[in-house]
Protein backbone atom coordinates (compact mmCIF):
# COMPACT_ATOMS: atom_id res chain seq x y z
CA UNK A 1 0.00 0.00 0.00
CA UNK A 2 3.07 2.25 -0.27
CA UNK A 3 5.84 3.37 -2.46
CA UNK A 4 8.71 2.93 -0.27
CA UNK A 5 12.77 3.73 -0.33
CA UNK A 6 15.57 3.21 1.68
CA UNK A 7 19.19 5.19 1.30
CA UNK A 8 22.37 4.93 2.92
CA UNK A 9 24.88 7.63 2.51
CA UNK A 10 22.53 9.37 -0.48
CA UNK A 11 22.50 6.03 -2.75
CA UNK A 12 19.31 3.90 -2.64
CA UNK A 13 19.78 0.48 -1.53
CA UNK A 14 15.77 -0.82 -1.77
CA UNK A 15 12.58 0.57 -3.00
CA UNK A 16 9.53 -1.02 -4.09
CA UNK A 17 6.22 0.27 -5.91
CA UNK A 18 3.84 -1.55 -4.10
CA UNK A 19 3.23 -3.63 -0.75
CA UNK A 20 4.21 -2.94 2.59
CA UNK A 21 7.03 -1.55 4.37
CA UNK A 22 7.80 -3.38 7.34
CA UNK A 23 10.07 -1.66 10.61
CA UNK A 24 11.47 -4.94 12.40
CA UNK A 25 12.62 -5.12 15.50
CA UNK A 26 13.50 -8.29 17.51
CA UNK A 27 13.61 -9.11 21.02
CA UNK A 28 16.22 -10.97 22.86
CA UNK A 29 13.69 -14.24 23.23
CA UNK A 30 12.33 -14.12 19.83
CA UNK A 31 12.53 -17.86 17.41
CA UNK A 32 12.23 -19.30 14.41
CA UNK A 33 8.50 -20.31 15.70
CA UNK A 34 7.74 -16.45 15.62
CA UNK A 35 9.58 -16.16 12.17
CA UNK A 36 7.28 -18.27 10.94
CA UNK A 37 4.62 -16.94 12.82
CA UNK A 38 5.02 -13.40 11.00
CA UNK A 39 5.75 -14.37 7.85
CA UNK A 40 2.68 -16.14 7.08
CA UNK A 41 0.62 -13.91 8.44
CA UNK A 42 1.72 -10.99 6.56
CA UNK A 43 2.13 -12.80 3.56
CA UNK A 44 -1.20 -13.83 3.80
CA UNK A 45 -2.41 -10.40 5.17
CA UNK A 46 -5.65 -9.36 2.88
CA UNK A 47 -5.32 -5.18 2.76
CA UNK A 48 -5.51 -4.81 -0.70
CA UNK A 49 -8.89 -3.49 -2.40
CA UNK A 50 -11.31 -5.93 -4.77
CA UNK A 51 -13.29 -4.74 -7.54
CA UNK A 52 -15.69 -3.80 -5.19
CA UNK A 53 -13.83 -1.37 -2.63
CA UNK A 54 -13.04 -4.05 -0.11
CA UNK A 55 -10.00 -5.03 1.59
CA UNK A 56 -9.55 -8.54 0.15
CA UNK A 57 -6.45 -8.80 -1.54
CA UNK A 58 -2.92 -10.12 -0.33
CA UNK A 59 0.04 -8.73 -1.21
CA UNK A 60 0.52 -11.56 -4.37
CA UNK A 61 -2.67 -11.04 -5.26
CA UNK A 62 -1.58 -7.19 -6.05
CA UNK A 63 2.44 -8.21 -7.55
CA UNK A 64 3.26 -6.53 -4.67
CA UNK A 65 6.50 -6.54 -2.71
CA UNK A 66 7.99 -5.95 0.36
CA UNK A 67 10.89 -3.03 2.07
CA UNK A 68 12.30 -4.46 5.52
CA UNK A 69 13.92 -2.09 7.46
CA UNK A 70 15.78 -3.06 10.47
CA UNK A 71 14.26 -1.27 13.74
CA UNK A 72 15.57 -1.70 17.26
CA UNK A 73 13.89 1.53 18.15
CA UNK A 74 10.50 -0.33 17.94
CA UNK A 75 11.83 -1.41 21.78
CA UNK A 76 12.56 1.89 23.21
CA UNK A 77 11.43 1.74 26.76
CA UNK A 78 10.21 5.55 27.44
CA UNK A 79 8.85 4.79 30.78
CA UNK A 80 11.15 6.14 33.34
CA UNK A 81 13.38 9.72 32.41
CA UNK A 82 13.40 11.43 28.98
CA UNK A 83 16.43 9.35 27.25
CA UNK A 84 14.87 6.06 25.76
CA UNK A 85 16.58 2.63 26.82
CA UNK A 86 16.55 -0.12 24.30
CA UNK A 87 17.67 -2.97 26.24
CA UNK A 88 14.35 -5.03 25.57
CA UNK A 89 15.11 -4.94 22.03
CA UNK A 90 17.67 -7.89 20.82
CA UNK A 91 21.65 -7.21 20.68
CA UNK A 92 22.67 -7.48 17.48
CA UNK A 93 24.63 -10.72 17.36
CA UNK A 94 20.87 -12.07 18.09
CA UNK A 95 19.22 -9.38 15.85
CA UNK A 96 20.76 -9.31 12.90
CA UNK A 97 20.83 -13.52 11.77
CA UNK A 98 16.60 -13.22 12.86
CA UNK A 99 16.62 -10.29 10.30
CA UNK A 100 18.41 -12.33 7.30
CA UNK A 101 16.23 -15.27 8.21
CA UNK A 102 12.89 -13.22 8.40
CA UNK A 103 13.44 -11.98 5.21
CA UNK A 104 14.51 -15.27 3.87
CA UNK A 105 11.32 -16.82 4.99
CA UNK A 106 9.64 -14.20 3.46
CA UNK A 107 11.43 -14.89 0.09
CA UNK A 108 10.89 -17.96 0.15
CA UNK A 109 6.94 -17.41 0.63
CA UNK A 110 7.23 -16.01 -2.48
CA UNK A 111 7.41 -12.50 -2.03
CA UNK A 112 9.99 -10.00 -3.82
CA UNK A 113 11.82 -8.63 -0.58
CA UNK A 114 13.94 -5.39 -0.81
CA UNK A 115 15.90 -4.36 2.24
CA UNK A 116 18.26 -1.82 3.90
CA UNK A 117 21.01 -2.82 5.93
CA UNK A 118 21.05 -4.08 9.20
CA UNK A 119 22.85 -1.54 11.91
CA UNK A 120 23.28 1.24 8.95
CA UNK A 121 22.26 4.72 9.73
CA UNK A 122 19.45 4.78 7.18
CA UNK A 123 16.69 7.51 5.61
CA UNK A 124 13.57 6.14 4.88
CA UNK A 125 10.98 7.76 2.35
CA UNK A 126 7.58 6.29 2.29
CA UNK A 127 4.62 7.12 0.04
CA UNK A 128 1.72 5.45 2.68
CA UNK A 129 -1.55 5.40 0.40
CA UNK A 130 -4.43 4.61 2.92
CA UNK A 131 -2.77 4.31 5.80
CA UNK A 132 -3.05 1.14 7.05
CA UNK A 133 -0.70 0.62 9.99
CA UNK A 134 -0.77 -2.81 11.59
CA UNK A 135 1.49 -3.86 14.76
CA UNK A 136 2.31 -7.65 14.33
CA UNK A 137 3.13 -9.64 17.97
CA UNK A 138 3.38 -12.79 19.12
Amino acid sequence: MTHASVSIDGETVGAIKKGYMLLVGFAPDDNDEKLDYLVHKIVNLRVFEDENGKMNKGLKDVDGAILSISQFTLYADTKHGNRPGFTNAAKPEIASPLYDRFNEKLRAAGVHVETGHFGADMQVDLENDGPVTIIYEK
